[in-house]
């Protein structure tokens, strides 16, 4: 569970990192926003990858959620477009990361089936 919310706070971090970056155009001081939030969100992934959680699945997890949640964010914080193509291409980057947890979890059943049978 605490890999898990890791992975939501690092999330978090670069979501309100690259929104400041936007901020930052009209509103300088939001640079150091942008320097900490992307600090923060590479920290708290390497906690996340300690906690154990694959880098395939922790990193297309926060990518995917990241794109994402920054693209529906920009719609009300900055009146950016978000038109039905792009909501399709959200839903395929959430699938395709969806594919890589289920092959993840695959290969793992699959290995742990190996190495019971190895010892058996």
């Amino acid at each position: 569970m605490k890999k898990w919310l890791l992975l939501v706070a690092a999330i978090l971090l670069e979501v309100t990192a690259t929104l400041s970056l936007r901020g930052a155009l009209d509103h300088p001081a939001l640079y150091l926003v942008v320097a900490a939030g992307y600090i923060g969100a590479f920290t708290v992934l390497s906690l996340v990858l300690r906690a154990g959680l694959p880098l395939g699945v922790a990193y297309g997890i926060w990518g995917a959620s990241g794109v994402a949640l920054t693209a529906v964010l920009a719609t009300f914080i900055f009146g950016d477009p978000l038109t039905a193509l792009m909501g399709v291409g959200i839903a395929l980057v959430i699938a395709g990361v969806l594919c890589v947890e289920l092959g993840m979890q695959a290969a793992h059943t699959r290995q742990n089936q190996d190495t019971q049978g190895a010892a058996s």
